[in-house]
């Protein structure tokens, strides 16, 4: 077996002392700020698998997300019957709101992926990986350098990462898919 897949098999393990071992991390990062760069990934095999390298220019970020009910704004101006509904349902998954939340911190960073890592009741946690386009290592790496266009500068908010491309349904293609592209909104435009 190679290393990345003991270290699976070792994340997939549910023994009491994995059980234990969470139970004390989720503790530790309860009383930790929302958002908090790492030196390492807690799930290397799984930050490899989606581009992340040991070397200058990278960087991982956990990023906490409050689970559950979400509310809407105050009501300002207009008697519109959908607003005095008090709860409305998230379009986005937390994934994506991790992502934007670390991309608006990180500003001179951009996001490349992003994964699970735990959850309890009240929150969940995800790492994200960052990508530095002026550091030397990023633009001379020809299997990164893409990154360092202008125009992936922003690609979170643009739905261009995997959870992002996921929420547009750009996972699907054919019959089932036919208002999804462009985009859904463009597709109730043309109608």
């Amino acid at each position: 077996m190679a290393l990345y897949k003991y270290i699976r098999n070792t994340w997939n393990n549910s023994s009491d002392e994995m059980h234990q071992l969470w139970h004390q991390r989720m503790i530790q990062w309860r009383a930790e700020p929302v958002t908090v760069r790492v030196e390492y990934p807690t799930r290397l095999d799984r930050a490899r698998s989606l581009g992340y390298k040991a070397k200058g220019g990278f960087a991982i970020v956990r990023q906490q997300v409050k689970r559950g009910g979400h509310k809407h704004e105050q009501i300002r101006a207009g008697r519109r019957s959908k607003r005095y509904r008090q709860y409305f349902t998230l379009r986005k998954s937390y994934k994506i709101i991790a992502e934007e939340r670390v991309q608006r911190k990180y500003i001179n960073m951009v996001v490349l992926n992003s994964y699970f890592i735990a959850k309890d009741g009240q929150h969940c946690w995800y790492e994200v990986i960052l990508v530095d386009p002026e550091h030397p290592q990023i633009k001379a790496d020809r299997r990164i350098n893409w990154i360092c266009k202008e125009k992936n500068r922003s690609r979170v908010f643009h739905g261009k990462t995997s959870a992002g491309k996921k929420m547009r349904g750009m996972r699907t293609k054919g019959k089932g898919a036919e208002k999804a592209r462009p985009s859904r909104r463009a597709h109730d435009r043309r109608m």
